[in-house]
């Protein structure tokens, strides 16, 4: 524990904390402020020592924020944001107050259903900066939990093994439809869901929330698809499908994009098989706009 008091807050010091927040450790802050590291180390210490609080641990190889951390987070991400604003109105310009979204959207997703969850946040007033980071969950929440990102997109919530310290908001849930080829198409469009029964399948792999479902749905059914092949990522799993190796699976709502923009046909609708999808953030109450523009918009339009 440091000692110190509020008083002594120096705005840069808070800046390059931020920045170190922001890109995950000492390493990037500095080169992202083109200073050394020993200089971001420095004045991290002086921030730590004004505000009486330790704002990083450090595991492994990794500086993690602690909870004052976390907190001095959200003030610098305001401060900062304020900061830009006087500058540029100072200079006589008009505050830009970029909106910064960084969303991770897990591998196991469909892309189109992705986008059409963040979509909202783009036409928001302001405007919009989007960064997408792609990866599996696991790494996501990781990067989550440094503050890379403000917002995981999943099909699934956090988990009760898992170390990271998020909130899971429900955005709502879909049917699952079967897709294919033209050939596919015609060769197993009657009589589904039985006619399913031996059809050649591109499916999830194991692990995912919507693979557990599916397999479940096909014992109910009696049906034993013939796997072909077994996918972490879905917009992979949808392009195989395309060429005519096998059925795959996707979203209803979003039945059209992926016709389109795959060349492939729907087969049919499994109503009881329903894929949900989550936001996942650090705050227990959302406070990004973007990230509310998002939640509003799929619980009211896309998942109603």
């Amino acid at each position: 524990m440091y000692s110190g008091g509020v008083e002594s807050l120096n705005y840069h010091h808070l800046q390059v904390f931020w920045t170190a927040a922001r890109e995950g450790g000492v390493t990037r802050a500095s080169e992202k402020l083109h200073v050394s590291q020993p200089t971001v180390t420095t004045q991290i210490r002086a921030l730590e020592r004004a505000l009486g609080q330790s704002l990083f641990t450090r595991s492994g190889r990794r500086l993690t924020l602690t909870d004052a951390g976390r907190s001095a987070y959200r003030y610098a991400d305001d401060i900062v944001g304020l900061g830009r604003d006087l500058m540029d109105t100072m200079k006589g310009g008009s505050p830009s107050r970029e909106v910064r979204l960084t969303v991770g959207v897990a591998d196991v997703l469909s892309k189109l259903i992705a986008y059409r969850i963040v979509e909202p946040a783009l036409r928001l007033p302001e405007p919009v900066r989007l960064e997408a980071i792609e990866d599996t969950p696991e790494r996501l929440l990781a990067e989550l939990a440094l503050f890379a990102l403000d917002v995981v997109l999943a099909d699934a919530p956090v988990g009760p093994t898992t170390r990271v310290r998020a909130f899971s908001h429900l955005l709502g849930e879909c049917a699952v439809s079967v897709f294919g080829a033209d050939r596919l198409a015609r060769a197993y469009r009657r009589g589904f869901p039985r006619s399913l029964n031996g059809a050649p399948f591109l499916l999830p792999r194991p692990h995912s929330a919507l693979r557990v479902a599916l397999d479940d749905w096909f014992e109910r059914e009696g049906v034993q698809p013939r796997i072909v092949g077994e996918f972490d990522d879905s917009a992979l799993m949808a392009a195989v499908g395309q060429t005519g190796l096998g059925l795959f699976p996707a979203p209803s709502p979003i039945t059209r994009e992926v016709c389109r923009q795959h060349d492939v046909r729907p087969i049919g609708a499994i109503e009881t098989v329903r894929q949900k999808f989550y936001a996942i953030t650090v705050d227990r109450k959302l406070k990004h706009p973007a990230v509310i523009a998002i939640c509003e918009a799929a619980r009211r339009k896309l998942f109603p």
